[in-house]
């Protein structure tokens, strides 16, 4: 489609003046930047790893996983993370929980493994974010080494050695303790919806409902 020609406005380039055209203003405005700059001088490369980097509040380094007040493992094994993880770089098998155990009366399943490869991780943080139960989180570790290919894949036990390594240091605390095992635990029951009727094709007056409810 078209534009129309009075939806379009003209810009033209207002002409220069003589000192203008010579430059002269623009050179001066740059040697007196650079000289408040040589003048007034605060480095800000840090020298590291002599001196430890300041990280912020939402830095996303190692992962790890937390533990519920008994110990266990927060993960119900709902697979939510490794499918909102664009890198695929999380592979859980689940197990289911044994019922004759009373310390498992609260779950279904738990993981049985649950490896992150560290190589792929592109540290985007969508993992937490996707976590009905807050069991996986992103700590301030960020100088993450290994000899080879293997030592980057973080299984359930390093990732819990994290967590026990990040939970009373200050800088990584566990982010909630609402129910058992998170957020998710609080709903004892959902409310119930109520059926939609349909609506006739030929039903004009629906043009004129209310957006996103079915009359």
């Amino acid at each position: 489609m078209p534009i129309n020609a009075k939806d379009v406005d003209w810009v033209e380039e207002p002409p220069m003046n003589f000192w203008e055209a010579t430059f002269l203003p623009a050179v001066v405005d740059g040697l007196r930047a650079t000289g408040h700059h040589v003048t007034h001088f605060k480095p800000v490369t840090q020298m590291y790893p002599e001196v430890a980097s300041d990280l912020p509040k939402h830095y996303r380094g190692v992962h790890r996983l937390n533990r519920d007040d008994a110990g266990r493992v927060k993960c119900v094994a709902c697979m939510m993370c490794a499918t909102a993880c664009p890198a695929r770089c999380i592979d859980i098998v689940a197990q289911e929980a044994p019922k004759d155990d009373p310390n498992w009366v609260d779950r279904d399943k738990f993981p049985k493994s649950f490896v992150i490869d560290e190589l792929k991780c592109i540290y985007c943080g969508m993992c937490e974010e996707a976590c009905p139960v807050d069991a996986i989180e992103m700590t301030h570790i960020y100088d993450l080494t290994g000899m080879t290919r293997q030592e980057m894949l973080f299984d359930k036990e390093k990732l819990l050695s994290v967590f026990d390594q990040t939970k009373d240091c200050g800088l990584d605390p566990v982010r909630t303790h609402k129910g058992k095992l998170g957020p998710a635990s609080d709903f004892e029951q959902l409310p119930t919806l109520g059926p939609a009727t349909q609506v006739r094709s030929d039903d004009r007056s629906a043009k004129s409902a209310t957006p996103g409810v079915i009359k």
